[in-house]
C-alpha cells in the first residue's frame, strides 16, 4: 500500500504527466500535489474539478443512475485532465487528478496506470 506522497510521485512517472493531486471533493482542498507550474496551478485545478465531480454525482442522482463513476476525462487542445474517484472505504469523497500533455501521453495507458495507483493508495 502506498501513501499519498508515493502515489503522487508514481503518477508523475506516467508518460506525459504534467502534475497530479489527491483531492477531497467535499471541501475542494488538495491533500497533496506534485508538479504543475505557472501554467497549471494544482490548488486551483483541485477546487475547480471538485465542482465537476459534484455536478456529475448530482446529475447521476437526479437521473436515478445506480452506478459509480470510474473516471472523468476532460480533453483540452493540448492536455488531458483525468479525474479518478477513489473507491476504498477510507477514501470516500476523494479523487486523484492527473494532468497530461496530449502530445506525449497515451490516454489508455494513463487510465490503466492511474487505476493501479488508486488501488494501491492507502489514505
Amino acid at each position: 500500500m502506498a501513501n499519498t506522497e508515493t502515489a503522487l510521485k508514481e503518477a508523475t512517472t506516467i508518460e506525459g504527466a504534467i502534475g497530479a493531486a489527491l483531492v477531497d471533493y467535499t471541501s475542494g482542498m488538495a491533500l497533496g500535489t506534485i508538479g504543475g507550474g505557472k501554467d497549471l496551478d494544482l490548488t486551483v485545478a483541485a477546487a475547480g474539478n471538485t465542482d465537476v465531480v459534484r455536478a456529475k454525482v448530482r446529475t447521476m442522482e437526479h437521473l436515478g443512475l445506480k452506478d459509480e463513476i470510474e473516471d472523468i476525462l476532460i480533453t483540452l487542445g493540448s492536455q488531458y485532465h483525468l479525474i479518478r474517484l477513489m473507491k476504498s472505504r477510507n477514501a470516500n469523497g476523494l479523487f486523484l487528478y492527473l494532468a497530461l500533455d496530449k502530445e506525449r501521453a497515451n490516454l489508455a495507458m494513463a487510465r490503466h496506470q492511474l487505476k493501479k495507483i488508486e488501488a494501491d493508495l492507502e489514505v
